[in-house]
């Protein structure tokens, strides 16, 4: 197969990573690096690299042999640089957020849908080993029903500029929970409660609770303020429970065969009829691939395939609808707050 000609957008924070795993990938051919700080991009590109470096747009957008670019740029940017690309015919991988509005997320899809290219979210977490073999089992039933979904996420992080916590740690757990989500189950309403010990002037910690449509429910604590780094994730099923520890690298998934179940119909719950499961613990051997270039290799394989990728626009807008219906609940003081269909 001949290789796909690409373009990265953006040389500061993720760039580098998005540089360095296309050029790890022989299905693609890395033709330019584009940023407003040249010497930045030059500094990415590094020595003796026949990638061409600019800081015009339109020189990467006027290369008939670039057939996809991956934007990393400013969140703000998204969405003019993102229909740029599109309107040049080009396919288009978005770090997240895909945008800072439903709105303006929904317009990049739509744009993509009428040029007939490729627009993918980059839910890097939904491309790593542990998270594609828990869809899996939720996906395949080894579970059993879904009951309920709680992730941690905190430690001592860097206090954003421009977005409270719930924008800049939530968007991972959301896009892992509508990734693993079984068919026909989405979120329905969102609840969120937060606050700003250190005057920060946005939420620096914070909790979402997530009503799904199947009445199970989704949890999320999120926070900059703590000492110690956690990332777990608990996925609770009435046959098995998983358990993810992202910072556990020898033993990331662990499945329970562990439970509660109550016995009997309504008199047995009148009487509490309660039995325990208490079976063995099962820890999967995982392959250890870096997830971003399973996120490309996806990216490439959907425009060679003609197919949506699976993390696509409309799963970045979902994100994003979550987003805003917890920025809603906060300005409600912590109501319930439905997310648009």
């Amino acid at each position: 197969m001949d290789q796909i000609g690409m373009a990265v957008l953006g040389a500061g924070y993720w760039g580098p990573n998005l540089i360095r795993n296309i050029r790890a990938i022989g299905d693609a051919d890395l033709r330019w690096i584009c940023d407003l700080d040249v010497a930045r991009a030059e500094r990415a590109n590094g020595p003796r690299s026949t990638t061409r470096v600019t800081g015009v747009l339109d020189n990467v957008l006027e290369d008939p042999d670039v057939k996809a670019v991956c934007i990393a740029t400013p969140a703000a940017t998204h969405v003019e640089v993102g229909l740029a690309c599109i309107e040049s015919g080009k396919h288009v991988m978005i770090e997240k957020p895909l945008a800072l509005s439903s709105g303006d997320a929904s317009k990049l899809a739509a744009a993509a849908r009428d040029a007939g290219v490729v627009l993918m979210c980059d839910h890097t977490y939904c491309y790593t080993p542990a998270v594609r073999h828990i869809r899996s089992l939720v996906q395949e039933g080894s579970i059993g029903e879904l009951q309920y979904f709680d992730s941690v996420r905190i430690n001592l992080g860097l206090v954003q500029t421009d977005v409270d916590v719930f924008w800049d740690l939530a968007p991972h757990d959301l896009s892992i929970l509508d990734f693993i989500l079984p068919p026909g189950v989405h979120v329905e309403a969102v609840a969120a409660q937060g606050a700003d010990p250190i005057s920060a002037g946005r939420a620096c910690l914070g909790y979402l609770t997530l009503r799904l449509s199947s009445g199970a429910i989704a949890h999320a604590h999120v926070n900059w303020l703590s000492p110690t780094k956690i990332r777990t994730t608990i996925i609770g099923g009435s046959d098995r429970i998983v358990v993810w520890d992202d910072l556990h690298p020898t033993q990331r998934v662990s499945m329970f065969d562990r439970g509660v179940q109550l016995n009997g119909g309504l008199e047995a719950r009148r009487d509490k009829l309660v039995s325990y499961r208490l079976g063995n613990m099962v820890a999967p051997a995982l392959p250890e691939e870096e997830a971003l270039q399973v996120a490309l290799r996806e990216f490439l394989a959907s425009i060679t395939e003609g197919r949506a990728p699976a993390t696509d626009g409309n799963a970045g807008i979902r994100v994003i609808r979550m987003l805003e219906a917890a920025s809603r609940s906060m300005e409600l003081d912590g109501a319930t707050v439905p997310v648009e269909a």
